[in-house]
């Protein structure tokens, strides 16, 4: 398995607390080759996620949940972390 499979894997397992109906996880790092955080072999991802606890939150609210989830992976593996986290419509 390769690290970027590995720390998809490791995200996808950490906010699966949030009991997500929809969880999509794409690696965003070949965008920032050269950039000075990707230096030391960290990634830039993108997550998109609806889960149902984040029904009544402020968009602030819901990417805290999120941040909570995987705070001791930044700033690595993780450098850079751009969310879409919304509740069911």
């Amino acid at each position: 398995m390769s690290d970027n499979t590995d720390r998809i894997a490791l995200i996808r397992e950490r906010l699966a607390a949030l009991e997500p109906v929809s969880l999509d996880i794409l690696d965003d790092s070949h965008l920032h080759a050269g950039h000075e955080g990707s230096k030391n072999g960290a990634g830039h991802y993108r997550v998109i996620i609806v889960a149902p606890c984040f029904t009544g939150l402020s968009a602030v609210a819901r990417h805290r949940l999120v941040y909570h989830h995987l705070q001791d992976l930044i700033p690595y593996p993780i450098h850079a972390l751009a969310l879409d986290a919304q509740a069911p419509k």
